[in-house]
């Protein structure tokens, strides 16, 4: 049996990259940056994707990564989702780098390992890992088209586009025309990417390619969901502490007690989904039936406990300056992404023959 608990060198990496977003991601600092109009933070990335060597956590040894499994970057993403850090760890060293690892294209993983290259994958945020997915026209050898709801296709310096052959690109990011769009989430950008007669590289097949790397996005999401429900039930709690009401503190009252409880009981639930989507990603097996069996429950249980604390802060939660807007943002975003909770519940019907009558 698969042992889902934490191991001592989780732990350790857990506290190290916690150590490193306490120093370089406050949240006056995301707040801050989110109002610049360039929300992405560079450094905060160059130390965990460079000095840390995160960014190639999933890229074998001999192609420079460090040859760790999903359950590493699952405890990766579980501190980013605490901190809503403004870095594309998800879309670059998971989703994109799975695109290429499915192709076996040694050529971008090495620069994607060492963090100083980042890649978006060209297909909207939305779309779910067995649904379809638009694609450029390849005319004369060069490829023409438009893109939109591609995740932190800004800051990219590759991009990996899917085209009507049934091939997968790699274009540079300045071969192409990348506007942005108006996003809830404004720690994760989207943007609409348009090729105009833009040269690109066939890495693999698109079909393939595209699936794993959605479906690694959908069962690591789930992981930044849990840091996310987490942070925001732990600083509820703790607001509701100290927090006066009658001369003694709100959180001593029953009805609040009853709710906080549900939201931790929903929390625990969430970490072994998330745990076991990500072990079954490290080991292959059932990572499709667990995959879904995460989304369906980590996107209501994010948005649920970000509620929870934006109602339970009271008035400071409704502030610009408070952080739990972020938090709110960011998991109605993520709900959406690669596939709602409905679409995987369809799926995972589907998985284990449980059709609707």
């Amino acid at each position: 049996m698969t042992d889902l608990l934490y191991s001592e060198e989780e732990e350790a990496l857990r506290a190290a990259v916690r150590d490193l977003l306490t120093d370089h991601c406050d949240p006056a600092g995301v707040i801050a940056r989110a109002e610049s109009g360039a929300p992405h933070d560079p450094a905060l990335w160059k130390p965990l994707a460079e000095g840390m060597g995160l960014a190639g956590l999933l890229i074998p040894e001999e192609l420079g990564g460090q040859g760790a499994t999903h359950r590493e970057a699952a405890v990766v993403l579980e501190e980013l989702g605490r901190a809503v850090a403004p870095v594309p760890y998800l879309t670059s060293a998971v989703v994109a780098t799975e695109a290429l690892l499915a192709c076996a294209d040694e050529e971008l993983l090495g620069p994607l390992a060492s963090g100083r290259t980042r890649a978006a994958l060209a297909v909207g945020l939305h779309a779910a890992p067995d649904a379809g997915f638009p694609a450029v026209r390849l005319e004369g050898g060069t490829l023409h088209g438009e893109l939109t709801g591609i995740a932190d296709a800004a800051t990219a310096d590759v991009l990996l586009v899917p085209a009507d052959d049934g091939g997968l690109y790699a274009v540079g990011a300045d071969a192409a025309t990348v506007t942005g769009q108006v996003s809830l989430d404004l720690t994760r950008p989207l943007a609409t990417v348009r090729l105009d007669g833009a040269s690109g590289r066939r890495v693999g097949d698109a079909g393939p390619a595209v699936r794993r790397a959605l479906r690694a996005g959908a069962a690591l999401l789930a992981s930044e969901q849990l840091g996310l429900a987490d942070w925001t039930l732990t600083e509820t709690v703790r607001y509701l502490k100290e927090r006066k009401q009658f001369n003694r503190p709100v959180g001593g009252f029953q009805a609040l007690k009853h709710r906080l409880a549900q939201l931790w009981l929903e929390v625990v639930n969430l970490r072994a989904a998330a745990r076991a989507a990500a072990d079954a990603l490290a080991h292959d097996e059932d990572a499709d039936v667990t995959t879904a069996v995460a989304q369906a429950y980590a996107s209501p249980v994010a948005v649920h406990a970000a509620e929870e604390a934006l109602q339970l802060h009271g008035g400071i939660g409704m502030t610009w300056e408070h952080p739990v807007h972020l938090y709110l943002k960011r998991a109605k975003a993520d709900s959406i992404a690669y596939g709602t909770a409905g679409a995987h519940r369809e799926t995972l019907a589907g998985l284990v023959d449980l059709q609707a009558p």
